[in-house]
Parts: C-alpha cells; structure tokens; sequence
C-alpha cells in the first residue's frame, strides 16, 4: 500500500455501445488512468455485446454484474421477444456463463472511508434507486445484505443502473454517487464516467474525491453500425443516443409530445 493517491475510472451501462466504450478508454488512457472498475450491463439496447464483453475483460480490473447481464442469458427468463433474442445471439461462447457469475459488489477502503460499488441497489440488480427517491431508499444502500455479504457497512457508496448522474451526501458522512452511463445517458446523452482519487486501501483519513467526465464520440458511426447490423428496435436507440430519451417515449416524440416517465418517479 502506498500513501499517494490513485485514480480509479468508473464505467458502466455501456449497453453494447462499443463506439462510446471505446471513445471514454481511449479518455482514460490519455489521462493516465490504468485502473478501470465496470459496475455492469454491457449488453442489451446496443448492438455489439459481445465486443464490449471482450474488451471489458481485457480492461477492466474489477467487472460487476448488472441487471442485463443476468437476465438476458437467463435460461429461465420470462420475457421475451425478437429483440432479446436477437441481443442474446450476439453473444460470444461462454459469454452468457460469465455475465451471470459476475460479483454483485465490490468493496475497498479509500482514504478512510469504506467504499462500496454495486450496479442498481443493495439488495438486488433488478431494483433501481432514483435520484428522487425516498429516505429510506436512500438509507438503505448502505447497509449489509443477502447479496453484499458481511463486512464493514460503507459510507461511500456509488452505483448505476440509471443511467441519470447524481452525488448526495447527508448526516453522518453517508454519500452516494451515480456513475451515469457510458453508452446510454439519459438528459445529456454525452458518453459519462467517473473518476474516484485517494488512496487505495488505506483506513487513513485523508483526501479523496469523486469527479464526472463527458466524452464526445461519433453517434452516426454508432448508429450506422447499429443499422448494418439489423438490429432490432433502432429507432428506440437512435432516439436515446441522440437526444438522451428513453425509448419508451418513442410514440410521443413522434407525435411531437413532451416524453415522460423514465426521470419522473414520485417518493414512497
């Protein structure tokens, strides 16, 4: 263990979106950054599953599961249709297997505070936690569960799955961030990852900090592959790659209708 400071890239939801991946590594690179943690869904909504999953594992030091990586493989899924097929034959032999046996979280200590990093919430990668939220929701991501295993409780804790970046800090130093989404942002769709600086390891208290980084990429070279491809549900993923909305509000766009529903969620 040293006592310098370290940066620590965060990626995640990059959703098959190899063009953005491959724009924010190569952001990372010329920064210096050698430690890249994924927090998960590198499939799914995109069309290059499979090359992201291979470029991941090559990069990425630490890579969690998210909530496409486990249902999308899944041989007991329920849900089904021409496009989850379609995203399921892009992958690689072996690929699904090793989605589904990804870790749920990681934990390390960072400049004396006890960090935790999982993709949607503490309990499981199929509950989200919005920024508008409830205090218990809230509360609720720093403790132990089934699926965090024992340990020291964090009180820095960062995650994902929404694809919508936030930090929130209250009483007793609890703070959460949301990583937002490599390949798939919401508001502004500009490709985001974080960096997270302090030393690695250490029970110590000293300086850290967590800071969010935009990466301009080539949306029409993404697309185009996208359409070459064939893949399923395009104009639903041209809608989120250019304008950063959820393809759900793909009928009201069209009509000229202000979408709803992906940022709107009233608190329990």
């Amino acid at each position: 263990m040293t006592n310098r400071p370290e940066r620590i890239a965060l990626i995640s939801d990059v959703h098959g979106n190899l063009t953005a991946l491959e724009a924010v590594l190569a952001d990372i690179d010329a920064r210096g950054i050698t430690r890249i943690f994924n927090l998960g869904d590198y499939v799914g909504k995109g069309p290059r599953g499979r090359e992201v999953i291979e470029l991941c594992r090559e990069r990425c030091e630490v890579n969690l599961l998210g909530n496409w990586d486990d249902f999308l493989p899944d041989p007991d899924r329920d849900f089904d249709n021409a496009a989850m097929r379609w995203w399921l034959d892009q992958l690689g032999p072996g690929q699904g297997a090793w989605l589904r046996g990804l870790p749920f979280c990681h934990d390390f200590w960072l400049s004396g505070r006890r960090v935790r990093l999982f993709h949607a919430s503490e309990e499981t990668v199929h509950r989200r936690v919005r920024y508008v939220r409830s205090q218990a929701e809230f509360e609720g991501l720093f403790r132990n569960t089934e699926a965090t295993g024992e340990g020291p409780p964090p009180d820095l804790v960062g995650y994902a799955d929404t694809h919508d970046p936030h930090y929130e800090c209250q009483l007793e130093r609890r703070t959460s961030f949301n990583t937002g989404s490599v390949g798939n942002c919401m508001g502004d769709p500009t490709p985001l990852y974080c960096v997270l600086e302090g030393v690695v390891d250490s029970e110590q208290t000293a300086p850290w900090s967590v800071s969010y980084v935009r990466v301009p990429y080539d949306v029409d070279a993404e697309l185009a592959a996208a359409r070459e491809l064939g893949m399923p549900e395009y104009d639903g993923y041209e809608l989120e790659l250019r304008h950063g909305l959820y393809r759900g509000g793909l009928a009201q766009w069209r009509a000229g209708e202000r979408p709803t529903g992906y940022h709107e969620r009233v608190p329990a």
